[in-house]
Order: structure tokens, then sequence, then C-alpha cells
């Protein structure tokens, strides 16, 4: 048997198992990232969580590790320039995880991690042509095609959450403004609970809850909020018009959306469907299915890492 090791690298949190071919998910363990004032010292402190568990089960057997991370770049395996982390700069995180573990490492961002594990275990299994949208805190994206994850000449490509939505709108954390993340992520929804809160007269649950969340948000759909279901149709409309955009481009068989606001369920694909199919070419309207991931989203960030090493010619360190 062969297995891989998955390491998730969030701003927050870290999750990292070793996983086997199957996608069977045998070790997991996690880090508090910012508790490592150095990268070194996170790689020291996974190394101190897996290596037991390699030698248990023979290195030999081990094909690789596979990294998601912010600014993730698959080509160079470099973490470069990632706002959420403490770690500033361009750093080598492939070749300090393959030196210290003595395995070959691959790195790349996390929505493309995702894809791949979506590709592999999800929603998204047989499947040669789709987008993979993370809804979390900000939104990600990896688009495959023809079977490929689409990388670009420099290991960047597929930023659709950095895709201008709105011309001149909400300023994004990237120093732009009207990023589609801005208001399609689970903070994005927020801002728009709070601005028709602001703005509109609508009575509703939400005016009694002093610091709202996206879960407040759903809660309050699922009780028939009016201005509830509103926010939910105006983050749809504006997720759907640019995934129609999006279509255009890769012609995807389908769009698999994955993280904490696609939980919402009816309530977001709904409205994001409408709107998508609205704005599609004639040519493609009709023919690209918009799915829930079937990753559990507990296994997902282990499982999308490790699968890096399943699809990739050429690991570089």
């Amino acid at each position: 048997m062969q297995y891989s090791i998955g390491i998730d690298i969030g701003g927050t949190n870290s999750v990292m198992g070793i996983v086997d071919k199957m996608g069977n998910i045998l070790f997991e363990a996690e880090l508090i990232t910012k508790d490592y004032e150095h990268l070194e010292g996170f790689v020291d402190a996974s190394y101190d969580e897996l290596f037991p568990q390699i030698v248990k089960l023979g290195k030999n057997n081990f094909k690789g590790i596979g990294i998601g991370a912010p600014n993730g770049n698959y080509y160079n395996g470099t973490i470069e320039f990632a706002p959420n982390l403490r770690w500033k700069g361009v750093l080598p995180l492939a070749k300090l995880f393959s030196d210290k573990f003595g395995l070959e490492t691959t790195v790349t961002n996390d929505a493309n991690a995702a894809a791949i594990g979506e590709m592999m275990h999800g929603a998204a299994k047989g499947m040669n042509d789709f987008i993979m949208v993370t809804l979390g805190t900000g939104v990600g994206s990896g688009f495959v095609a023809n079977g490929k994850m689409i990388y670009g000449h420099d290991g960047f490509a597929g930023e659709l959450g950095h895709v201008i939505a709105v011309r001149d709108g909400r300023l994004c954390g990237c120093g732009r403004k009207g990023c589609l993340e801005t208001y399609t992520s689970a903070t994005g929804i927020v801002r728009t609970a709070n601005e028709f809160l602001e703005t509109k007269s609508t009575s509703s649950l939400l005016r009694s809850v002093a610091n709202i969340t996206s879960k407040d948000i759903y809660d309050a759909a699922v009780q028939g909020d009016f201005l509830a279901l509103e926010i939910f149709q105006f983050t749809g409309k504006i997720l759907g018009q640019s995934l129609a955009d999006a279509v255009a481009i890769t012609s995807p068989e389908a769009i698999i959306l994955f993280g904490g606001l696609a939980q919402a369920g009816k309530y977001i694909f709904e409205p994001t469907h409408k709107y998508m199919e609205e704005n599609l070419l004639k040519i493609y309207q009709g023919k690209v299915k918009l799915l829930p991931s079937e990753l559990r989203e507990s296994d997902a960030a282990i499982l999308g890492a490790a699968s890096l090493i399943w699809n990739t010619d050429k690991v570089l360190v």
C-alpha cells in the first residue's frame, strides 16, 4: 500500500494527515499556525507529529507530501507574500519539508488542492473540465481543463475571487475595489447584511443580532426572514453573473461550490444557478451543472492536499 501526506496551511490553523490512495485518512493532526513565528518551526512541529506514523507504516511506502497553502506556487514550491500568514515574503516551503522529511513535496494554493481532491474523491470524479469555487472567509477557485489543473505561466492562475464583480465596489484586502470575494464570501455576505440593515427599513430577525455571522443570515432565511432571503438573492446574483463569465473561458462540465457559504444549500444555489443561466451565452445554457462538493468539510483539506501527490508528473523542490 502506498501513502501520501496532506497538509493544509491556514492563517489560523493547519491540518495534516496520512492518506492512502483510496482516500482513507489513517492519521490526522492539527497545529495552530500562528503559534510559529518562523516557518522552520512549523516544519519541525509537523515532523514531530507525522514522522512517528511514517515510521510505523514504513517510509518506503510514502510517495510524498502535498501541501495546500495561501499563495502557494506549484511551479517553484514557494509561498509568496501570503497576506494571512505571519511568515512574510517568498518562502521555500517545499524545499524545507523535503529536506526535513526526505520525501518529495509539491505545493499549490488551497483552492487548487481542493479541486484535485474533488476530482479524485468527490463530485468531480470522472470529469475532465470543471471549476471548483470555495466560498469561505474569502473566495478561492481551481480550474481544471482537459483533465489538468490550470496553473498559468507563473503558478497563480484561477483567482476567480479577485475578478472584479462590481466596478468601483467594495474595498478588498488585495487593495482593489469590487472583487468577487467582497460580495460572495462568508465575510462578504455579512457586509451585505450590514449594508441592507442600514439602508433598508425592512423588519428582520437580524436586527436583534449584535455581531452578525453568515450562519445567522442562513438561520434567518430558514425561518422565512424576508431581508435574509433578499441578502441571499443579492449574493447569488453577483456569484451567478461571475460564474457565467468564467464558463465562457473554460466551458466546464460543472461548477462545484465548497465552503461555509455553500452549506446554505438552496438559499445560495438557487439564485446563483438562476442568474448564471440568465447570463450565459446561449451555446452554454443548460449544459453546466452547479453542484455541491461531495467531500466532508472536515476531511477535504487533507484529502485535497494529499491528492496533489497522485496528480503531478513532476514535483519541484
